[in-house]
Protein backbone atom coordinates (compact mmCIF):
# COMPACT_ATOMS: atom_id res chain seq x y z
CA UNK A 1 0.00 0.00 0.00
CA UNK A 2 2.93 2.26 0.87
CA UNK A 3 4.52 1.92 -2.42
CA UNK A 4 1.50 2.73 -4.28
CA UNK A 5 0.49 5.75 -2.24
CA UNK A 6 4.10 6.68 -3.07
CA UNK A 7 4.00 5.76 -6.86
CA UNK A 8 0.22 7.99 -7.11
CA UNK A 9 2.36 11.00 -4.35
CA UNK A 10 4.75 10.72 -7.32
CA UNK A 11 2.60 10.62 -10.32
CA UNK A 12 0.79 14.00 -8.74
CA UNK A 13 4.03 15.53 -8.03
CA UNK A 14 4.94 15.36 -11.83
CA UNK A 15 1.72 16.36 -13.52
CA UNK A 16 1.91 19.19 -11.47
CA UNK A 17 5.48 20.18 -12.18
CA UNK A 18 4.49 19.74 -16.16
CA UNK A 19 1.20 22.04 -15.73
CA UNK A 20 3.58 24.84 -14.09
CA UNK A 21 6.00 24.71 -16.83
CA UNK A 22 3.63 24.97 -19.61
CA UNK A 23 1.86 28.14 -17.69
CA UNK A 24 5.94 29.45 -17.24
CA UNK A 25 6.57 28.74 -20.92
CA UNK A 26 3.01 30.37 -21.52
CA UNK A 27 3.28 33.41 -19.72
CA UNK A 28 7.06 33.82 -20.44
CA UNK A 29 6.07 34.19 -24.54
CA UNK A 30 2.68 36.54 -23.34
CA UNK A 31 5.12 39.10 -22.10
CA UNK A 32 7.03 38.65 -24.82
CA UNK A 33 4.49 39.52 -27.62
CA UNK A 34 3.40 42.30 -24.89
CA UNK A 35 6.77 43.55 -25.29
CA UNK A 36 7.09 43.15 -28.93
CA UNK A 37 3.84 44.70 -29.47
CA UNK A 38 4.35 48.44 -26.82
CA UNK A 39 7.78 48.79 -29.14
CA UNK A 40 5.37 48.42 -32.23
CA UNK A 41 3.33 51.08 -30.97
CA UNK A 42 6.74 53.08 -29.68
CA UNK A 43 7.61 53.00 -33.05
CA UNK A 44 4.69 54.67 -34.37
CA UNK A 45 5.05 57.92 -32.50
CA UNK A 46 6.78 59.50 -35.22
CA UNK A 47 3.72 60.16 -37.26
CA UNK A 48 1.26 60.39 -34.97
CA UNK A 49 -0.52 63.28 -34.95
CA UNK A 50 -1.06 64.95 -31.31
CA UNK A 51 -4.36 66.23 -31.08
CA UNK A 52 -3.64 66.40 -27.52
CA UNK A 53 -5.49 69.14 -26.85
CA UNK A 54 -8.74 67.74 -28.41
CA UNK A 55 -7.83 64.25 -26.69
CA UNK A 56 -7.11 62.20 -29.01
CA UNK A 57 -4.12 60.69 -31.19
CA UNK A 58 -3.81 58.79 -34.57
CA UNK A 59 -1.13 57.65 -37.07
CA UNK A 60 -1.40 60.00 -40.08
CA UNK A 61 0.78 62.39 -41.86
CA UNK A 62 -0.18 65.38 -44.36
CA UNK A 63 -0.88 64.66 -48.03
CA UNK A 64 -0.78 67.63 -50.14
CA UNK A 65 -1.79 70.58 -48.39
CA UNK A 66 -5.39 69.97 -47.30
CA UNK A 67 -5.75 65.87 -46.39
CA UNK A 68 -4.41 63.40 -44.32
CA UNK A 69 -3.53 59.58 -44.99
CA UNK A 70 -2.58 56.59 -42.65
CA UNK A 71 0.48 56.08 -41.72
CA UNK A 72 1.40 52.89 -39.59
CA UNK A 73 4.18 50.71 -38.93
CA UNK A 74 3.56 47.41 -38.01
CA UNK A 75 7.83 46.90 -37.57
CA UNK A 76 8.92 43.18 -37.44
CA UNK A 77 7.80 41.51 -34.18
CA UNK A 78 9.36 38.02 -35.27
CA UNK A 79 12.33 39.40 -34.78
CA UNK A 80 12.22 41.30 -32.30
CA UNK A 81 11.19 37.53 -30.90
CA UNK A 82 13.58 36.12 -32.49
CA UNK A 83 15.97 38.22 -30.47
CA UNK A 84 13.96 38.69 -26.84
CA UNK A 85 13.45 34.59 -26.94
CA UNK A 86 16.42 33.42 -28.62
CA UNK A 87 14.05 31.60 -31.37
CA UNK A 88 15.54 29.98 -34.58
CA UNK A 89 13.42 29.83 -37.48
CA UNK A 90 12.19 26.47 -39.07
CA UNK A 91 9.82 26.21 -41.87
CA UNK A 92 7.01 27.97 -40.97
CA UNK A 93 7.84 28.14 -36.97
CA UNK A 94 10.19 30.59 -34.72
CA UNK A 95 11.11 27.41 -32.24
CA UNK A 96 12.72 27.78 -29.17
CA UNK A 97 15.18 24.84 -28.79
CA UNK A 98 15.94 23.27 -25.37
CA UNK A 99 19.40 21.32 -26.08
CA UNK A 100 17.89 19.00 -29.36
CA UNK A 101 14.46 18.58 -28.09
CA UNK A 102 12.23 21.66 -29.05
CA UNK A 103 10.91 23.62 -25.99
CA UNK A 104 7.98 25.39 -27.86
CA UNK A 105 7.02 26.61 -31.35
CA UNK A 106 5.64 30.08 -32.46
CA UNK A 107 3.54 30.74 -35.30
CA UNK A 108 0.34 32.59 -37.11
CA UNK A 109 1.33 36.20 -36.23
CA UNK A 110 -1.67 38.16 -36.28
CA UNK A 111 -1.07 42.30 -36.01
CA UNK A 112 -4.19 44.21 -35.85
CA UNK A 113 -2.87 48.28 -35.89
CA UNK A 114 -6.51 50.65 -35.09
CA UNK A 115 -5.62 54.25 -36.07
CA UNK A 116 -7.63 57.01 -34.08
CA UNK A 117 -10.34 59.15 -36.07
CA UNK A 118 -8.64 62.20 -37.12
CA UNK A 119 -10.14 65.01 -35.25
CA UNK A 120 -13.41 62.69 -34.22
CA UNK A 121 -16.46 64.83 -32.87
CA UNK A 122 -16.52 63.42 -29.69
CA UNK A 123 -12.94 62.31 -28.57
CA UNK A 124 -14.30 60.73 -25.44
CA UNK A 125 -16.49 58.10 -27.63
CA UNK A 126 -13.06 57.31 -29.25
CA UNK A 127 -11.14 53.92 -29.55
CA UNK A 128 -7.46 55.53 -29.73
CA UNK A 129 -4.86 54.48 -31.36
CA UNK A 130 -4.83 50.37 -30.78
CA UNK A 131 -2.47 47.11 -31.45
CA UNK A 132 -3.79 44.05 -31.38
CA UNK A 133 -1.64 40.58 -31.52
CA UNK A 134 -2.29 37.46 -31.76
CA UNK A 135 0.29 34.26 -32.23
CA UNK A 136 -0.51 30.68 -31.83
CA UNK A 137 2.15 29.01 -29.35
CA UNK A 138 2.50 24.99 -29.01
CA UNK A 139 4.18 23.84 -26.53
CA UNK A 140 4.96 19.82 -26.47
CA UNK A 141 4.14 17.84 -23.10
CA UNK A 142 6.59 16.00 -21.91
CA UNK A 143 4.52 14.25 -19.37
CA UNK A 144 3.72 10.53 -19.66
CA UNK A 145 5.86 10.15 -22.85
CA UNK A 146 3.53 11.11 -26.26
CA UNK A 147 0.37 9.97 -24.79
CA UNK A 148 -0.82 13.26 -24.32
CA UNK A 149 -0.93 16.55 -27.20
CA UNK A 150 1.20 19.38 -27.08
CA UNK A 151 -0.49 22.53 -25.26
CA UNK A 152 -1.65 24.25 -28.93
CA UNK A 153 -2.86 28.51 -27.16
CA UNK A 154 -3.46 31.09 -29.07
CA UNK A 155 -2.21 34.26 -26.40
CA UNK A 156 -3.72 37.68 -26.94
CA UNK A 157 -1.77 41.20 -26.43
CA UNK A 158 -2.95 44.71 -26.99
CA UNK A 159 -1.45 48.50 -25.93
CA UNK A 160 -2.52 51.19 -26.65
CA UNK A 161 -0.40 54.66 -27.38
CA UNK A 162 -1.46 57.30 -24.62
CA UNK A 163 0.21 61.07 -25.34
CA UNK A 164 1.29 61.86 -21.92
CA UNK A 165 1.78 65.71 -22.27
Amino acid sequence: MTVAVTLVLAILLCGASEYMRLMIIASGVRDAVQSAIISTVNDNYDDVYHGVREGYAGGYQPVGGSSWEDSLDYGDIYAYLDNTLGLQKSGGYHVKYAGEAVEFRLSGLSVDIRNAPLAPSDPAGTQGFLADATIRLEVPVSFAGKILPPMRINPRVQARYMPLF
